[in-house]
């Protein structure tokens, strides 16, 4: 069975920094995207940040109130995709989730399948 496990997240205080860490679980042939989202209280969920594998391989794509602040990294070794979150403000409280489009392993032998996979989130608070 394929799942996305995220860490990292914590109490943080304003301006400081975490990284979050999202790895892929089970029988993976290839990743297409993986990615960042956030649903702060009250809101709907929100891109954070994405990396493209395969032809557009590092292209990343940022909203545009993290820019300049995160950075999403991605080890394809590992299928493994980080989140380092810097000068961290209140505003970027949130439950955070790691998404990921990718190829895996089928339920019958030999076989495979693409899903797009949700990880369970991790709370990431920012306050003094």
């Amino acid at each position: 069975q394929v799942q996305l496990v995220e860490s990292g997240g914590g109490l943080v205080q304003p301006g400081g920094s975490l990284t979050l860490s999202c790895i892929a679980s089970g029988t993976i042939f290839g990743i297409y995207v993986m990615g960042w989202y956030r649903q702060p209280p009250g809101k709907q969920r929100e891109l954070v940040a994405e990396i493209i594998s395969g032809m557009d391989s590092g292209r990343t794509i940022y909203a545009d109130s993290v820019k300049a602040r995160f950075t999403i990294s991605m080890d394809n070794n590992k299928h493994t995709a980080y989140l380092q979150m810097n000068s961290l403000k209140p505003e970027d409280t949130a439950v955070y989730f790691c998404n990921a489009d990718l190829q895996h392993s089928g339920v019958l032998p030999g076989t495979m399948r693409r899903s797009n996979l949700w990880g369970q989130g991790t709370q990431v608070t920012v306050s003094s």
